[in-house]
């Protein structure tokens, strides 16, 4: 396969590729509604999907609808979730959230994305998550992997995940944005990892612009010339 030119058609081979790979990729958040989502996504900041799904069963048998949440004893909440990280700020983020779905919303969680950024806790990335996955709606979440894999693609320049959303947005089509985040993410933790990217098991590789040129995958200079420095990308934490 000749390697796309331009942003544009590497975007549409690489969409291609991945869901091939990962046709049936879902959001790894174990969730029943858009309340459950929206509250697992707030809790999943600075941990693993993993860990969040080992406490919101519990979570949700105590507060099942976001009127249980608002009025719930903040330390008992705290107690369900420590174990996440951040716990007191965490609480603090899904009753506040709770709180104004139940002064604002009707405790319902809103479909808009103007709108779910105005609740607490609730950042772009969090609200295109329940845009995309809960509601099936146009949204492209950036995270960090959404973030390491569109900049070694060279589908962005940028850094920002807002300015990056809004690039890919420009090369995606809106019924598949979600999707293709989705994918991006399932890629990076198994193939395109931060510091040791697998290029040589990685099907991405004939249309990738990096491949073989960040560390480890990084392919030896030829005979008699000159060592090329390792790629170097930006990173979010």
């Amino acid at each position: 396969m000749g390697r796309p030119r331009g942003a544009k058609a590497r975007a549409t081979a690489v969409a291609a590729i991945l869901a091939e790979l990962y046709p049936d990729v879902r959001c790894a958040l174990v969730h029943r509604d858009a309340f459950e989502l929206l509250t697992a996504t707030i809790l999943s900041a600075q941990t693993t999907d993993e860990r969040v799904n080992m406490v919101t069963p519990d979570l949700f048998a105590r507060y099942p609808t976001a009127r249980d949440l608002a009025h719930a004893d903040p330390s008992a909440v705290e107690g369900i979730i420590q174990s996440t990280g951040f716990f007191r700020a965490k609480t603090k983020s899904i009753i506040g959230m709770a709180q104004a779905l139940e002064a604002r919303f009707d405790g319902e969680v809103p479909t808009e994305l103007d709108d779910l950024v105005t609740i607490p806790g609730v950042g772009r990335k969090t609200g295109n998550v329940v845009r995309s996955v809960a509601f099936d709606l146009p949204g492209l979440p950036v995270d960090t992997h959404v973030t390491r894999l569109s900049q070694r693609l060279k589908l962005t320049d940028e850094t920002d995940p807002v300015k990056i959303e809004i690039d890919l947005d420009a090369l995606v089509p809106p019924a598949e944005r979600g999707r293709f985040s989705l994918r991006l993410i399932e890629h990076g933790r198994r193939v395109c990892i931060a510091r040791w990217p697998r290029c040589g098991e990685c099907a991405l590789q004939e249309v990738c612009p990096s491949a073989f040129k960040i560390g480890p995958a990084a392919k030896p200079p030829k005979q008699g010339g000159a060592a090329k420095p390792a790629q170097k990308i930006a990173k979010r934490a």
